[in-house]
């Protein structure tokens, strides 16, 4: 019996974008800190194994945010100018650390990666990331999965289909525009599931999507295979025979507990202290002369960290690659005895694991999670499981069990709680009373031309925009709380002016032509993407 793999990985960063580098440097610093920690170790691991002859499977979602802001020049330019900034700062630093032995090596190699980060992304790359992650998908290595438009949690438009419909067919069309193939997947943010999401995905040809693995052990039929094997939809509304199932598959549950748990992987001694920065532990006035901040603004984080995770310790990289091996070995052999015991359950039946890491996992709440990943790849290559991704593992999707899947999310408690509670209620009143407008507005406008297409494309923009998920969570966790607080009413404010301005038939083409400069996300737009579907 073939026992299968899935190790999937999962992308997005909120449209975060600004010209003015000065006031919004934190802020800017997310992007750039998961470019360096995560998507360019990524591609360099992807390159290893190919050159070693390793052909490695794996699922991705890289969301459309995350691409068009990896696809564009302003930021392009801010990050080369940021890794020179670091650059900068690195050679101060070894110059100060030059009789601390210890502290010296951290601060070499983090001076040389800083280097290699910049040479890799201009020269090895020509500064196009999603270039080399549609080559893997290109030679198969790689399956990439389509998600919403702006990662929105779908069961808070549960009973507006054409929003649905809107987040959906604005994420494939991203797809496709950044990776010029169809995607058989689609990743529910959040892994949100609503009743109707699965009428939604099968009317643009999706094939499968991943769910929690409560909505499928708490269907009113019992999964016999349980986490084991793909499910399918009940969808007895449809009345075409080729649109009538969606094959859902479920998250192995412990996988994001054995990775940065409490005990975790993440939480060894050994491993490097992502909390402590040396942006934070040197004089203000040193990090300005090293140019890594002006007069004026917050400690910013320097990615030169030398301590591990225990009390002071100063970090020993070897250390911390044999640990990330060896944490590869127990995460493998933990998956393996799942798989084992699932064959002698299932007989000839094929048994598969479906493992979703988040991207953050993997560099930025944990520096050696890339090395970990690699490991875990080449162990699994060697051995009688198979990785896989989720596509292949379907087959004739008519000979799935048929189950009626249950509302939830890998989100608080399972339902998405913590992206409506106290801290963040007060947002959805805002978005639902946009989205009732967005789709009057492109009932009743269906044959505009000119400025009012303009206006009426950067509302539906705009909408979207506030519909992420991202904001709300960046609320409750208390993760710039503020900023995530303004954009979200940016967003609202923009959204209204176009609203009046389509009602009093004025309209000020200087704010229009600024806010299209500012948010150059989705330059396809349409807004009768939001139009009802008859």
């Amino acid at each position: 019996m073939a026992k299968n793999l899935v190790l999937t990985i999962v992308g997005h960063q909120g449209y975060i974008r600004h010209e003015d580098e000065k006031q919004y440097a934190l802020q800017n610093d997310i992007l750039f800190g998961a470019i360096s920690q995560t998507y360019l170790p990524l591609v360099n691991m992807f390159h290893r194994l190919e050159n070693d002859g390793i052909d490695f499977k794996l699922a991705l979602v890289l969301s459309p945010s995350l691409c068009s802001l990896l696809d564009d020049d302003l930021i392009k330019s801010q990050y080369i100018n940021w890794l020179e900034k670091r650059i900068a700062f690195g050679e101060a630093e070894v110059a100060r650390l030059a009789d601390d032995s210890d502290l010296l090596r951290n601060a070499q190699a983090c001076l040389a990666k800083a280097k290699k980060d910049l040479a890799d992304f201009t020269q090895l790359y020509s500064q196009n990331l999603i270039k080399e992650f549609a080559y893997f998908a290109s030679k198969g290595n790689l399956e990439l999965l389509a998600t919403c438009g702006t990662f929105a949690f779908l069961p808070h438009f549960g009973d507006m289909t054409e929003i649905l419909n809107a987040q959906v067919e604005v994420g494939l069309y991203s797809h496709r525009h950044y990776f010029g193939m169809n995607p058989e997947g689609f990743y529910l943010p959040f892994m949100g599931y609503t009743p109707g999401v699965e009428q939604v995905l099968r009317s643009y040809g999706f094939k499968y999507t991943i769910v929690d693995i409560r909505s499928v052990l708490f269907s009113e039929t019992v999964p016999e295979k349980g986490i084991f094997s793909p499910v399918r939809c009940n969808l007895d509304n449809t009345t075409s025979l080729s649109k009538s199932s969606l094959a859902l598959f479920c998250q192995d549950p412990d996988t994001p507990e054995d990775i940065v748990g409490e005990n975790g992987f993440s939480s060894n001694p050994v491993y490097k202290n992502q909390g402590k920065d040396a942006a934070y532990e040197v004089p203000f006035q040193a990090l300005v002369d090293s140019g890594l901040i002006e007069d004026g603004m917050p400690r910013i984080p320097s990615y030169f960290r030398y301590w591990n995770n225990s009390e002071d310790a100063s970090y020993n990289e070897d250390d911390a690659v044999i640990q990330a091996h060896k944490d590869a070995v127990t995460f493998f052999e933990s998956k393996k005895a799942k798989l084992d015991a699932a064959e002698e359950c299932l007989g000839q039946s094929p048994a598969s694991l479906l493992c979703v890491i988040d991207a953050k996992n993997i560099g930025q709440d944990w520096a050696e999670g890339c090395i970990w990943l690699e490991s875990l790849i080449r162990e699994t290559a060697a051995s009688d499981i198979k990785l896989s991704g989720p596509a292949p593992l379907i087959g004739n999707i008519f000979s799935l069990q048929k189950i009626t899947p249950y509302p939830g999310a890998a989100q608080g408690n399972s339902y998405g709680e913590d992206l409506l509670d106290s801290s963040n209620d007060w947002m959805i009143r805002y978005t639902r009373k946009m989205s009732e407008r967005m789709v009057d507005l492109s009932d009743r406008f269906p044959n505009e031309t000119g400025l009012k297409v303009r206006l009426l494309n950067l509302g539906a923009r705009e909408l979207m925009l506030a519909e992420s998920g991202e904001w709300s969570k960046m609320i409750h966790d208390g993760y710039f709380p503020e900023y995530a607080t303004k954009r979200f009413k940016e967003s609202i404010k923009a959204f209204m002016i176009v609203f009046d301005a389509l009602g009093s038939n004025t309209v000020s083409t200087e704010w229009l032509t600024k806010l299209e400069r500012e948010h150059l996300i989705f330059p396809w737009m349409n807004f009768r993407t939001f139009s009802p579907k008859k």
